[in-house]
């Protein structure tokens, strides 16, 4: 008889158990819910700390609504209420629709505050569907290194299937198990080779913060891990620095290209240059401005649609320039440099008269926007596909100037001027047609800058003195000394930066280059022909 009255306690404490568990927790969250309402910084951590734990489907609604300040409250009615993004007041307890009250309160916060919710939001939504959010969960909760959120994470470690998840919930595991002042020493130490995986600046700092007392074993390993990291990190801001180097070489190669040519085959200083790319960069804004004002559905095609018409736009103004100045000047560099260097004045005068001296915005399309990361550096679509354009266009170069009658002309004229004049060569043709090829490739640079550079009226005189330079040093009409000449300054500067500042880092490049050209004139490359070594 007496064990049958234990067993039908234990019965109906299980039953009581059940059926009041619910009200127990609805409970719990109700108070946690009021607490918003004393407008008490402590009650607020204490209420965020209880939505969290309540396990109430409303919970993470709430502390996003907290996150991103559409939590409010009625001070005298002690109710909670959620402005919703459509502009609706919503009852925080039950989500119903309601009349927005007056003398509403917005629940303040505070940074302390501020870490507690996304420690909150990251355990909220460890469970979310959607992998994309159980990994920012994940690496919200490494972050904060709440040691609340460690039982929502092992749990969900255990449910996870995707790779990248896995490791991220991982890593915010290792991140609390590393500074709780409980946990066992192994578990430390897998911790840390957890860490040094991961081994990104993040990582780097949850090591060097080891809470006191920490098993020398411990800080032992630590330190050997922060090493480690240090060197990996190193290398690879290295590797980051060669990369934009190369981005920032592709940029002066594309550029310089077409001053290589007009300066090698006629021996002209351009100093109009920069305005001939500033116009292909206008040229893409007009094409961009029409497409969004007829077809916007065709945004994506609008770089290829500017880039033909930027290289006509250009070679043709280059074709005039040639034609109505500069073929009068031939033999007075002084002169040309002079007349050129008006002609620059005067073209950023119109565009500035025409579309104002404001910068104009070119958009990026889909393809071209966004980011992705190679190990520990960041690669951007829009330089990645300014170097595809820039190699593909040299290529191109090298091509027309191999294997045309035109770019055979052009050679021809650039080596031995006046033994291609006996030979029936139209200098003067070759001389009109080359400028417009120089101007127009300028043209299509233009269209390359305007996706990382400010459209504006002075956008060509940014790059005109590093093409010279780009030109000179690779050797005067050489295209492949203009391309090795390109990537070697812009990797250079981006090296220098670091230290020295982009000031100074220009300023040593100048210096080198000037030292460098008293060894060798005629720069890396240097063209070989009677008339040339003359």
């Amino acid at each position: 008889m007496i064990r049958f009255c234990k067993v039908l306690a234990a019965l109906l404490l299980a039953i009581g158990c059940t059926f009041l568990a619910p009200s127990v927790r609805a409970q719990s969250f109700d108070e946690a819910l009021q607490k918003f309402t004393t407008d008490s910084f402590s009650d607020t951590g204490t209420a965020i700390e209880g939505i969290a734990a309540s396990g109430n489907p409303r919970a993470a609604e709430i502390i996003g609504a907290l996150q991103e300040g559409r939590l409010f409250f009625h001070p005298e009615a002690r109710k909670v209420y959620i402005r919703s993004a459509d502009g609706r007041t919503l009852d925080a307890a039950t989500g119903n629709a309601v009349n927005e009250p007056s003398g509403l309160k917005q629940v303040r916060l505070i940074n302390r505050l501020r870490g507690m919710v996304q420690a909150a939001m990251g355990s909220l939504t460890l469970q979310s569907p959607n992998p994309q959010r159980r990994f920012d969960a994940a690496q919200a909760v490494f972050k904060s290194r709440d040691a609340a959120a460690l039982p929502a994470l092992q749990g969900a470690l255990a449910r996870e299937t995707e790779t990248r998840v896995r490791n991220a919930l991982a890593e915010a595991r290792a991140a609390i198990i590393l500074h709780s002042p409980d946990a066992k020493e192994t578990d430390k130490i897998d911790a840390i080779s957890v860490l040094r995986e991961r081994g990104d600046q993040e990582a780097l700092a949850t090591l060097s913060g080891l809470p006191a007392g920490s098993p020398p074993s411990v800080v032992k390993l630590a330190a050997d891990a922060r090493s480690s990291i240090e060197y990996r990190l190193a290398i690879w801001a290295a590797v980051q620095n060669a990369w934009y180097g190369l981005s920032l070489g592709s940029v002066l190669l594309l550029a310089a290209i077409g001053l290589a040519i007009t300066f090698g085959v006629m021996g002209v200083i351009n100093m109009a240059h920069g305005e001939m790319v500033m116009l292909g960069a206008y040229t893409t804004f007009v094409v961009q401005e029409i497409i969004r004002a007829h077809n916007p559905a065709l945004f994506d095609y609008s770089l290829a649609i500017a880039v033909p018409l930027a290289f006509m736009v250009a070679g043709a103004v280059g074709i005039l320039i040639e034609r109505g100045i500069i073929r009068f000047l031939y033999g007075r560099p002084l002169e040309t440099l002079l007349a050129t260097w008006g002609i620059s004045l005067i073209l950023q005068q119109a565009v500035r008269t025409y579309f104002g001296p404001t910068n104009k915005e070119v958009g990026n399309p889909t393809w071209m926007s966004g980011a992705f990361e190679v190990g520990h550096i960041t690669i951007t679509y829009n330089r990645l596909w300014i170097i595809v354009f820039t190699l593909a266009v040299f290529v191109a170069l090298l091509a027309l100037l191999r294997f045309t009658r035109i770019g055979l002309e052009m050679r021809a004229v650039t080596q031995n001027r006046t033994m291609a004049a006996s030979m029936g060569i139209r200098t003067s043709r070759v001389d009109a047609l080359t400028f417009g090829l120089g101007s127009g490739i300028a043209g299509i640079a233009g269209v390359a800058l305007s996706q990382i550079d400010n459209v504006s009226p002075n956008l060509g005189q940014g790059y005109i003195i590093d093409s010279f330079l780009v030109v000179v040093f690779g050797g005067v009409g050489n295209l492949w000394g203009t391309l090795v000449g390109a990537f070697t300054l812009g990797i250079a500067n981006k090296f220098l930066e670091p230290f020295a500042g982009a000031v100074l880092a220009k300023i040593a490049i100048l210096v080198f280059i000037i030292l460098f050209m008293q060894k060798r004139p005629r720069g890396l490359f240097a063209l070989k022909g009677r008339a040339v070594e003359a």
